[in-house]
């Protein structure tokens, strides 16, 4: 997969892949920011107060996104790391269409950071 240095949002296909890095058992849900990796991409910083435990993490992962991303939790699938903090999620969709929709998003998140 090829890595986006400036965005955790990559075009996939039929959807865009979204690199996460998961913290569970947090007090509450929430997306806290960007966060560089390893190798110099970057990913969303998600809390979730759920267990890491029959996929009641990814779960919840994957509801805080919907909610914030305002899709539905149909859109999205977890594609790797389903038992691993780093986590790449599959959103649902045309690629172009989901990048304009989540671009405003994003700024948002990187000013508040």
């Amino acid at each position: 997969m090829m890595v986006s240095g400036s965005s955790p949002f990559t075009p996939a296909g039929d959807g865009l892949r979204v690199r996460l890095r998961v913290q569970p058992r947090a007090r509450r849900n929430r997306i806290d920011g960007l966060v560089a990796e390893a190798d110099g991409g970057l990913a969303l910083k998600v809390a979730v107060a759920e267990v890491p435990e029959d996929g009641k993490a990814n779960a919840a992962v994957i509801a805080l996104l919907a909610k914030a991303f305002e899709l539905p939790k149909s859109a999205f699938a977890v594609v790797a790391g389903a038992a691993d903090r780093r986590k790449i999620i599959h959103l649902q969709g045309d690629p172009a269409r989901l990048m304009q929709a989540l671009d405003p998003w994003l700024e948002t998140l990187r000013m508040t950071a």
